[in-house]
């Protein structure tokens, strides 16, 4: 059996994010249950597909498996519907750092039945350099990257898109799920500029002490193999896995029903994942 909790938390830019937890039920370890702490990506919330199906998994193999929210993803009160695209169009990586190192403040301080040292964490797609940087800063016992992108500008290499994002100050992203245009300021930009030194993850990723396990689908057309690679490359203690024919949600689609089977990619990185856990 899982037990799950669920709690709203202060987050950046006076905002609240929310997050859950599951975890086996029934008496934990002496030291809690170990952490493990998992970012969405862009577009992407904690709910998203078989996110929960994936929790419940790990937590059946003895972990705690929490994941939240960033709090200007866009959602709105339902958690599933992107229903505060301002909020999505004034998000930015400064936020999202912010508002992970919020969470574990939060986990030190909670009374859950879970391991207080450093969790491992996780970061999907966009994700992934949050993830990285958070781990670099605050320590961790481990990363996993899932399809993760390999720097924060991955998206910015075209001149002519900069120059008309700064003229027109917004552009906007289709969501090819849910047919809207959605948001992204030039703010975003501007934040990743004033701070590149500082989210610029190739050069740091020599500082990262802890094991580092990257997955990526061989398939996978929104994030190309070739970020993992370079992750791969960068980071000391690095393993890379390729899941050959998964695509970047590794078989998830959304919405996926509750109590379903997971899809095959995904129950290959669960397994993945829970070899290299085994080894820490």
């Amino acid at each position: 059996m899982i037990e799950k909790k669920t709690a709203w938390i202060p987050a950046a830019a006076g905002r609240q994010l929310a997050l859950d937890i599951s975890f086996p039920s029934g008496r934990a370890p002496e030291a809690g249950w170990p952490l493990l702490i998992f970012a969405h990506g862009f577009k992407g919330f904690k709910d998203w597909g078989h996110w929960n199906a994936l929790a419940e998994a790990f937590a059946q193999a003895g972990y705690a498996f929490l994941k939240f929210n960033f709090s200007h993803n866009g959602l709105g009160p339902n958690l599933i519907d992107f229903e505060d695209l301002d909020a999505f169009g004034q998000n930015n990586y400064s936020k999202e750092c912010f508002d992970f190192e919020a969470v574990l403040d939060f986990v030190q301080k909670s009374d859950w039945p879970i391991q207080k040292t450093a969790p491992v964490l996780i970061g999907h797609s966009r994700g992934g350099p949050i993830a990285a940087l958070t781990a670099l800063k605050r320590g961790a016992k481990a990363l996993i990257s899932w399809a993760s992108v390999h720097e924060l500008d991955y998206a910015w290499q075209d001149q002519a898109f900069l120059a008309h994002w700064k003229k027109e100050g917004r552009q906007f992203i289709r969501n090819g799920r849910t047919k809207q245009n959605m948001p992204l300021d030039y703010q975003l930009y501007e934040d990743f500029k004033a701070h590149e030194a500082a989210f610029r993850l190739g050069p740091k990723l020599a500082d990262l002490s802890c094991p580092h396990l990257i997955v990526h689908g061989s398939q996978d057309p929104a994030v190309s193999l070739t970020s993992a690679h370079y992750l791969d490359e960068h980071s000391p203690k690095a393993e890379l896995q390729i899941i050959e024919g998964a695509d970047h949600v590794f078989g998830g689609r959304h919405p996926f029903a509750a109590g379903a089977e997971l899809p095959p990619h995904s129950q290959k990185l669960l397994q993945l994942c829970l070899d290299f856990l085994a080894k820490l």
